[in-house]
């Protein structure tokens, strides 16, 4: 798998931890950079850390499924990018009075916006391809990427959130249709 591949696995599963960062922004007052750099460093540790896990439990029965793998991480993928259109098309969230700097409310959210990578981790497996690389990459890119999504939080987020989303489960939905023609052809 090339980097570019790689790097756009990273931008989709980014995009969860994005979007909620987002939020995050928009509902946390007062933000400081150790604020933002907490929020980054949760989703960032979490997106990195999941697909080792779906890595490792993917190398553990890739003997029973080797003939149909390239269509499991085409469907995993799929339906991860489906998935993601489907709640950015949704309705309006309730506004949560939340506060995305509590350690517990900053857990929660991290796995939930990280069990896609999870996926991910488990369809590279499939695919044989090494872990550690893809893992790093898919966390430095949410670090920055939720970074910058508290910060646009702060300003925009209201008007973006559903849009960013919604940009993830394509890039996610296309890479599973390439995985299987590169397999097929």
């Amino acid at each position: 798998m090339n980097l570019f591949t790689v790097l756009l696995i990273a931008v989709g599963l980014a995009m969860d931890s994005f979007s909620v960062s987002i939020t995050s922004g928009l509902t946390a007052e007062h933000l400081d950079f150790v604020d933002i750099f907490k929020i980054a460093f949760f989703f960032s540790s979490f997106q990195a850390f999941m697909p080792l896990i779906g890595w490792t439990a993917g190398v553990n029965i890739i003997n029973l499924i080797s003939g149909i793998d390239h269509w499991i991480a085409f469907g995993l993928l799929s339906l991860i990018g489906c998935r993601m259109i489907y709640e950015a098309a949704g309705r309006e969230e309730e506004k949560r009075m939340m506060n995305p700097l509590d350690t517990h409310v900053l857990l929660i959210l991290s796995i939930a916006t990280s069990i896609d990578a999870l996926a991910v981790g488990l369809s590279l497996s499939l695919l044989k391809i090494y872990i550690l690389t893809p893992a790093a990459i898919i966390g430095i890119v949410t670090f920055s990427f939720s970074f910058l999504g508290v910060l646009i939080g702060e300003r925009y987020g209201a008007i973006l959130k559903r849009k960013i989303e919604g940009l993830g489960g394509l890039i996610l939905i296309g890479l599973g249709v390439k995985i299987l023609i590169e397999h097929i052809t």
